[in-house]
């Protein structure tokens, strides 16, 4: 029997091994360095392709994101400014209402002062009232009592009110042009207490 071996090699005798040996190619020097250079620079030149790839994406995503956050900027500015406005509004309302109230509270305190005098005066025995002077924080009383102590009742039925806290008396002195009884002019000044 003849044997013709196919695959080009000698089959090694005593040893078994495979019953074929793989083809191996052997392909040399590639071209040279300049080829391996030119292999090396398109490889980086695909990696930094794929990373500038890479950051133009990031970087459209970060202009869209900072074109949404200046839009819902200007978005709040025009509500800051609204609100601003609005506010302003609620501040000169605010301004009048009070400017109102203090026109009111001031329309009826001499009518509450001039109310609570005539009471505590008609309250008080043997005391009549000459004038009565609003002077800002002071109040001044001119009037005529039939004795000193009627004065000092009238002083007395003042504090209790609680409307003034310092009462004084500026003089007292009797009448004479009054001849058919004892007569007293008296002046007052009451402070008024801080409401």
């Amino acid at each position: 029997m003849i044997r013709i071996n196919l695959l080009g090699s000698p089959k090694p005798k005593g040893k078994k091994g495979p019953a074929f040996n793989m083809p191996s190619f052997d392909l040399g020097n590639l071209g040279g360095p300049v080829l391996q250079v030119a292999v090396v620079l398109l490889i980086a030149g695909a990696v930094n392709s794929a990373y500038w790839y890479q950051l133009d994406r990031e970087k459209k995503s970060i202009d869209v994101q900072a074109r949404a956050a200046e839009q819902k900027n200007r978005t709040l500015a025009d509500i800051k400014v609204k609100y601003l406005e609005r506010q302003k509004q609620a501040e000169s309302y605010k301004r009048r209402v009070d400017v109102i109230d203090e026109l009111r509270k001031d329309q009826t305190g001499p009518v509450s002062l001039l109310s609570m005098i005539a009471d505590t005066v008609n309250g008080t025995e043997a005391v009549w009232l000459n004038s009565m002077q609003d002077q800002g924080p002071n109040v001044a009383i001119d009037g005529t009592a039939l004795s000193s102590d009627a004065v000092a009742n009238l002083i007395s039925n003042l504090q209790k009110t609680g409307y003034f806290r310092n009462i004084e008396i500026k003089e007292s002195y009797q009448d004479e042009t009054i001849k058919d009884m004892q007569a007293f002019q008296f002046t007052l000044t009451c402070e008024k207490a801080k409401s």
